[in-house]
């Protein structure tokens, strides 16, 4: 995949049992090419205000949502690149607008400091849309007590189809989450949100979907999964009462 700056798709997820993968693998082996990352352990922070207010709102399933996150696909310095990514769910669509710059520029972005000079100049201008940055800068600012909340890690298997690029289909496993040591240089590591196993499958259209995918799901009798990673940890918190309802 093409570390673009710019998505708007569709998003479906389904949650397989290994030899659900394990068939589906086998059936797309023909289909789909794995994409520019490959095998990748994804490590993300997300941020929240202090009373939890986005992912709140996120799991009362509203009509729109929002989250921001900041996302490297390796252990990542101070100064390796990583991306900022606004994500925004209008219904069933998904816009996302992502920019890259490393990691101790980013911290300091979202922690309400300016951009370092010259960041809009040279090779860093491909990877840092200075529209997008505005965008998030109104976003950080709209939610004044924006930081780190949690820790979210997991192993990718990333493809895309071999007739159509934006096609896309991501396998996630070992999905864990932690609230202390919310860095991106840190190993992964945490509590597993999924069982020993399984795999969260999230299918990315921006059009319909190839009819031998709709057949493979319809024959195996795979339904669709309501899951996000960063509200199965909100929740888990608030059950082990890491999070009260006291505190907001």
């Amino acid at each position: 995949m093409a570390d673009g700056s710019i998505f708007k798709r569709i998003e479906i997820k389904y949650m397989l049992e290994k030899e659900e993968k394990e068939a589906l693998m086998e059936c797309m082996k023909d289909k789909m090419i794995p994409d520019g990352h490959g095998d990748a352990t994804i490590r993300n922070i997300y941020y929240d205000t202090d009373s939890f207010l986005l992912i709140r709102r996120s799991i009362e399933k509203p009509a729109y949502k929002e989250k921001l996150r900041i996302r490297s696909y390796k252990s990542a310095s101070p100064e390796d690149q990583v991306f900022v990514e606004l994500k925004k769910k209008c219904k069933k669509t998904v816009f996302k607008r992502r920019i890259s710059m490393p990691q101790c520029d980013a911290l300091s972005f979202l922690s309400g400091n300016k951009l370092p000079e010259g960041i809009f100049s040279g090779e860093k201008a491909k990877a840092t849309d200075p529209v997008i940055v505005d965008e998030i800068r109104y976003f950080r600012d709209l939610y004044k007590t924006l930081h780190p909340v949690v820790y979210l890690s997991y192993d990718r298997q990333a493809f895309f189809a071999k007739d159509d690029d934006s096609f896309r289909m991501t396998f996630d496993t070992n999905i864990m989450y932690r609230a202390d040591r919310i860095s991106l240089s840190e190993e992964p590591g945490g509590i597993s949100l999924i069982k020993p196993g399984q795999s969260l499958l999230e299918i990315k259209v921006s059009g319909g979907m190839p009819l031998w995918l709709s057949r493979f799901l319809s024959e195996k009798k795979i339904f669709k999964a309501s899951f996000s990673k960063y509200g199965e940890a909100y929740k888990d918190m608030y059950k082990k009462g890491v999070i009260k309802i006291g505190d907001f």
